[in-house]
């Protein structure tokens, strides 16, 4: 019996100190990239930094308002395109298909989790981008192509996390709609959905962040010209792209090289942010 409870207080204190060395390590993490791009604002104005549309370190102009409108353009246009078809593709699977043929489109949707984020934006400047081109003018790249590979980056998110959520409704709820003389779509519209939809905004919240972070698919096919969006298909930047073309650069301790690193703690609080979120819907609905 006391090797079984020094077991257990050895597990829960390397549990723990676990859990304090991750706490420690984010903390560290938004110290010092939040002391270094705040440091920024001893010489460029805040308001210089968020609302100039200008971008020129040579010239001493660090305004990132293109690179935050490109990136909420982006995530906005990936969740436009992904959240209805990523929610119709959960209720397809959970709903409506067979056994046999929900397991393979599982499967196949967690494929699409371990390919590699080059690839999705390999795929995109070989294919979206020469049709953008030909059919809609411009150069081909720009946010139209990165929205649409996002899309297809973050879709197993929502498509698996809305299967989990409108699986775990209580049976007996639809079941009760059903002999009320509903039909099958009627149920899922008015019952399964208002039931799951906290986890489903969760799966879009956090869809939403991941889509935000992207830097290597879309780097490949934005454009990167530090300009503001103006359409759909030419060319702009994201926070991502342009921190991730600029930074070996800049010079350490340089202005250029502070304001990187604001745009990057930027990130970093969005991040947490959506996690709170996503936390906060998540709890509402156990709360409910």
């Amino acid at each position: 019996m006391d090797r079984v409870r020094t077991a257990d207080r050895l597990a829960r204190a390397v549990l723990t100190g676990c859990a304090v060395l991750v706490a420690l390590l984010i903390a560290a993490i938004l110290l010092f990239v939040g002391s270094e791009g705040l440091r920024l604002f001893a010489d460029v104005s805040p308001l210089e930094f968020f609302l100039s549309p200008v971008w020129n370190p040579p010239l001493g102009r660090f305004g990132a308002l293109p690179f935050m409108a490109g990136s909420l353009a982006v995530t906005g246009i990936a969740l436009l395109i992904s959240a209805p078809l990523g929610l119709a593709g959960a209720i397809f699977m959970s709903k409506v298909a067979p056994g046999w043929m929900r397991h393979v489109l599982r499967q196949a949707s967690n494929l699409f989790v371990g390919i590699p984020s080059v690839v999705y934006g390999y795929v995109g400047m070989t294919l979206l981008v020469p049709w953008v081109r030909n059919h809609l003018g411009g150069q081909g790249f720009g946010v139209l192509v990165a929205g649409i590979v996002l899309a297809v980056m973050v879709l197993p998110t929502i498509i698996g996390m809305s299967e989990d959520a409108l699986q775990a409704v209580d049976a007996a709820i639809e079941e009760g709609s059903l002999g009320l003389g509903a039909t099958r779509w009627q149920t899922i519209w008015n019952v399964t959905l208002p039931a799951a939809r906290p986890r489903i905004l969760a799966a879009i919240i956090l869809a939403f962040a991941r889509a935000f972070g992207e830097t290597t698919a879309v780097q490949m096919v934005i454009g990167n010209s530090p300009v503001l969006v103006r359409s759909l298909t030419k060319g702009t930047a994201t926070l991502t792209s342009q921190i991730i073309m600029e930074m070996g650069q800049t010079p350490p301790g340089s202005p250029w090289n502070r304001a990187l690193f604001m745009m990057a703690f930027g990130l970093l609080v969005v991040s947490l942010l959506m996690i709170l979120l996503v936390r906060w819907v998540s709890n509402r609905g156990v709360a409910r």
